[in-house]
């Protein structure tokens, strides 16, 4: 919409773009200035009265009115004046003012009593950039049902917000905001928030559309696909049908099989090219592992750091890391990101350049196995389409328990007992070097324990330039692997049944439930210990308990507030300021509806 100079001014004063945003901006408080023939003591009131005298000491001015409405004498009292207060009192002139009003013993005072000039009306207060009076002139000029429901909200949202800003009686003595006042802040948040995630999308024709089938492959797979992986495969195969190229984002728990999604996805696209980028050399061997496993019919390969340069034209289905973005890639119909996240907007945005011919796009999928609450997912979809996978082909077996120093001998013992079955164990660590400011140790510190108790212990962190080739050698021949969160997604550990995780408190509950993800990937039984020096945790308690991910994912909204989508950050402080993204899903539900997403 196009705004006038003056709106596009005080918009931008405002940190805003729309009315629906300034509506947002509610009043902090309310001052009555209708005149009232009965004094109240300790109440702000205002008075139609004439100055009788002013006098100024050091550090005040002393006024006396005779305040008409009430038929009595006020003695008008300033502290610290400004030079510009001096002016509103003249000897003999009759004015309204207003200030807080006390009564003692017969006499009546007024602190702080200012003169004013809008008479008649509750006037609403507001914390912004423009001066109050100000503001005021500008809500009452254009915050309008008009401009309001030029803007897509209802009559029921706009007649109860605008009330907000026009207040009555009622309002001025309630100041607590009402259920339905609160429902229309957070639908009007959403809205407005959903909106412009909307206008961010952007519609682009597909290189192919194709009605295809994944029914015969999903025969051949050695087990089933459970409901919602076919809800997903389904999903995809209805955007590949469609003119224009998708944007699909797959969220799924640890261990929920997106892998196979992906295989269908390739399976679906098939005669045409599909292209894979996971962001460690580690993930994109074992998806080309699975890809030959299960898609023999199709002619794959790895593209990696490593690989000589070879004709990429010849293959159906490429698989590799950012390795990709430095070779001339042939035309592909699907690009496929894994590990969404671990990659830049502009590292995802390249490669489907790379491979675009004109004004055409391919098919875009985006995985991820960080579940988000469902309530954001809805959200997102304003920007992207999300397909949800939130149960595992299997029920893992996996006891969680938090632990203290008491418990370390219990610990060791277990550690003992999973090794000499020929198991593997998994320590997480909060930091690589010693720090005053933790009250851990560091791996640095605990290394030379384990090393000189335990054989084949191997140890690896984010900063470390080997850290892929010690994963590798650990899978194969290690029993203890000490490491930082660096193991917290990409490669798969057959034999690992327990992870314990060094001053547990300290990471958010997804990571946690990441860390726990990494064990028992084969059905055997899995182990996660929260280490922690607090007495008690109700967050690490709440953890143990819960299993899904996209539980933990609310749990974590309850004991952090959410990140911001558009910026593409989830950390800890809200962009919104109403919606509770944890209860709040009905409200997203209408909006998206209104919305037409």
């Amino acid at each position: 919409m196009k705004y006038s100079k003056e709106i596009e001014t005080k918009f931008s004063k405002l940190g805003i773009s729309s009315f629906s945003e300034l509506a947002l901006i509610i009043p902090h408080s309310y001052e009555d200035f209708r005149i009232s023939d009965t004094l109240q003591t300790h109440k702000f009131q205002l008075i139609d009265a004439t100055v009788e005298s002013v006098f100024r000491a050091p550090n005040s001015i002393q006024i006396t009115f005779f305040a008409h409405n009430f038929g009595h004498t006020v003695t008008g009292v300033l502290f610290r004046p400004k030079p510009y207060m001096m002016h509103q009192f003249k000897v003999g002139e009759r004015d309204y003012y207003y200030g807080m009003i006390e009564c003692k013993t017969g006499s009546c005072s007024m602190s702080m009593p200012r003169k004013v000039t809008t008479v008649g009306a509750i006037t609403p207060k507001y914390k912004s950039a423009l001066r109050n009076d100000v503001m005021g002139r500008f809500i009452s000029k254009y915050l309008t049902e008009e401009n309001l429901e030029s803007e897509g909200l209802n009559n029921r949202v706009i007649t109860e917000v605008l009330k907000l800003h026009n207040p009555t009686d009622e309002l001025f003595h309630n100041t607590e905001l009402g259920e339905d006042v609160l429902y229309v802040l957070k639908y009007i948040e959403l809205h407005c928030y959903m909106k412009r995630l909307a206008g961010k999308r952007r519609y682009f024709e597909a290189n192919i559309s194709k009605e295809s089938s994944y029914e015969e492959w999903a025969k051949t797979l050695p087990f089933t696909l459970t409901k919602e992986q076919v809800s997903a495969i389904e999903d995809i195969k209805s955007d590949f049908s469609k003119e224009v190229a998708s944007k699909r984002m797959l969220v799924g728990d640890v261990g929920s099989g997106k892998t196979m999604v992906i295989l269908a996805s390739a399976v679906m696209m098939y005669p045409s090219r599909s292209i894979l980028m996971a962001p460690t050399t580690i993930l994109a061997k074992q998806l080309f592992e699975e890809a030959q496993k299960f898609l023999p019919s199709l002619k794959s390969t790895l593209v990696t750091n490593k690989t000589k340069k070879i004709d990429l034209s010849e293959f159906d289905f490429i698989i590799g890391t950012h390795a990709l973005l430095y070779r001339e890639l042939p035309r592909a119909d699907l690009v496929m990101v894994d590990e969404q996240h671990r990659f830049g907007t502009q590292q995802r945005n390249m490669l489907e350049k790379l491979v675009s011919e004109g004004e055409k796009k391919p098919h875009f999928l985006q995985f991820s196995a960080t579940p988000i609450p469902r309530t954001q997912a809805m959200i997102e979809t304003a920007n992207i389409d999300v397909s949800l996978i939130t149960s595992t082909p299997f029920e893992k077996d996996i006891k969680s328990e938090v632990i203290h120093k008491s418990d370390f001998t219990d610990l060791l013992s277990h550690i003992r007992t999973e090794i000499e079955k020929g198991n593997q164990i998994l320590l997480v660590y909060p930091l690589v070097e010693q720090s005053e400011m933790i009250d851990y140790q560091s791996i640095e510190e605990a290394r030379g324990y384990w090393e000189k108790n335990f054989e084949n212990v191997y140890v690896t962190h984010g900063k470390d330039k080997d850290k892929e080739q010690v994963l590798l050698d650990f899978r194969e021949s290690g029993d203890i692997l000490i490491a930082t969160t660096v193991v917290e997604v990409g490669i798969s550990l057959p034999r690992l049944t327990t992870v314990v995780i060094v001053g547990a408190e300290r990471l958010g509950l997804s990571t946690l439930h990441q860390l726990r993800g990494r064990v028992s990937r084969t059905g055997l039984k899995g182990y996660c210990y929260l280490y922690t020096n607090q007495n008690t945790s109700e967050r690490l308690d709440k953890f143990v308990d819960t299993k899904s991910g996209f539980d933990i994912a609310n749990l974590d909204l309850k004991f952090r507030k959410s990140g911001d989508l558009l910026k593409g950050s989830t950390q800890s402080g809200s962009q919104f300021k109403w919606i509770d993204l944890a209860e709040d899903e009905e409200i997203v539900g209408e909006v998206k509806k209104d919305l037409g997403i």
